[in-house]
This record gives structure tokens, C-alpha cells and sequence, in this order.
């Protein structure tokens, strides 16, 4: 369409009809890259947290329980490798230390976690190590630890390992031994984690052993 321009000047103006706005966008949707992964994490909130497997390898199915000793936070997972795998847990809740379970993220957490074997090789240890900053050791001045203070806990077991150790300094990690998971069976893990300077973000790494030799 033609219309006078301010100087008498033809100029033209464009029109767009609904139906070519529609066909651009929907070819922009077309061509817009996709995260796979993205479409599939699901954040489990349960107490004052949530747990996320954003960072890949195996998948949540499950969390509840408000995380004091007679009522545990409890994940459930699936791990389809034995390779080792992060659970990202992020405070849902006020930060308050020794405040009460569930209202407030008060650094001390009873927590069991429920694996599926889904490897297709059996695991003979199971290690968790505790991560302030990811991909960094936990150090003694973060207060993040597997009960570290409490010298000889009776809050720790497993299910299917008859024995653990907890190494501190510079790492933060808890190493089930003694036993053994077959394939697509479930193992239950027990143990009490504490965080007296808590952060609002910090990160569980699980590592299935296979037999080596």
C-alpha cells in the first residue's frame, strides 16, 4: 500500500497479517535449541529443602520426611552407572541454626537415601562426599560435615555394607563398605549430616564402586 509521504512523496507501508505472524514464530520454536536433560529434572522439595538431579547421571523418583531423627528426609534414586553422580540440595526455608526441623534449615539433618541399582554391575562399596562449592573438598571452617563432631556415631548404617569410614580433612566423605549391591536391587543409606554456618546451596556427590582387578 501507497500513501503520501511528508515531502509528497509516495512511501510504502508493510502489513502483517496474523496468520504470517503466527507461521514466523511458530518456525522460531522450530529452530530454537533444546535441553533435553532440562525437560527431565524434576526438584523434589521436602523439610526446609530440595533436592534436584539438574546435574545429571541418575534420576530422583522421590523425597519426604522433615529431617529430624524420628522422621528422616528420605530420596529416593535410580542410578543407571556406576559412575559418580551430584545431588544438588538448596534450602526451601528461613536459615536458622538449631531452629526447628522443617520450619527452618538449621544445619542438622537426618537424612536416609534409597538407591536402585540400575547399572548392570554390582556395586561392593558406595561412597557419599560432602561439597560446600561444587567440584571443591569441604574443609573444617565450612561446618559441613557427616556428624563430624559426634566421635563415635551411632547414626550411620547401610542396609547392604556392613562397615563405613569417614575421612575429614581436606574432604568431607563417607565410604560404605563390606558389602555389596547387585543389579536392580535397592540399597538404604543412613546418616546424619550437619552444617553449622549454613549456606543456602551445597551438594551430596554418590559414587557406586564396581570390583577393580
Amino acid at each position: 500500500m501507497r500513501t503520501p509521504g511528508p515531502s509528497g512523496f509516495s512511501s510504502t507501508r508493510f502489513f502483517s497479517t496474523p496468520g504470517r505472524i503466527c507461521r514466523a514464530l511458530l518456525l522460531a520454536l522450530l529452530l530454537a535449541p533444546v535441553d533435553v536433560h532440562a525437560e527431565q529434572v524434576k526438584v523434589w522439595a521436602a523439610g526446609a529443602y530440595s533436592f534436584s538431579d539438574e546435574l545429571g547421571g541418575f534420576r530422583i523418583t522421590g523425597a519426604s520426611g522433615v529431617g529430624t531423627k524420628e522422621d528422616p528426609l528420605v530420596i529416593t534414586e535410580e542410578l543407571n552407572s556406576s559412575t559418580p553422580v551430584t545431588l544438588t540440595i538448596r534450602t526451601t526455608k528461613p536459615i536458622q541454626p538449631f531452629g526447628t526441623a522443617g520450619e527452618f534449615a538449621n544445619g542438622l539433618m537426618y537424612v536416609r537415601i534409597d538407591i536402585l541399582n540400575n547399572s548392570g554391575q554390582a556395586w561392593v562399596e558406595f561412597q557419599f562426599e560432602l561439597q560446600e562449592i561444587l567440584d571443591r573438598p569441604s574443609v573444617f571452617g565450612d561446618g559441613l560435615s557427616f556428624d563430624q563432631r559426634n566421635k563415635t556415631p551411632d547414626n550411620i548404617w547401610s542396609s547392604s555394607f556392613a562397615d563405613f569410614d569417614r575421612d575429614f580433612e581436606p574432604y568431607d566423605r563417607l565410604l560404605f563398605k563390606n558389602g555389596k549391591i547387585d543389579p536392580l536391587k535397592t540399597a538404604n543409606f543412613y546418616f546424619m549430616i550437619t552444617d553449622y554456618t549454613p549456606r543456602w546451596t551445597f551438594y551430596l556427590v554418590q559414587d557406586p564402586r564396581i570390583p577393580t582387578g
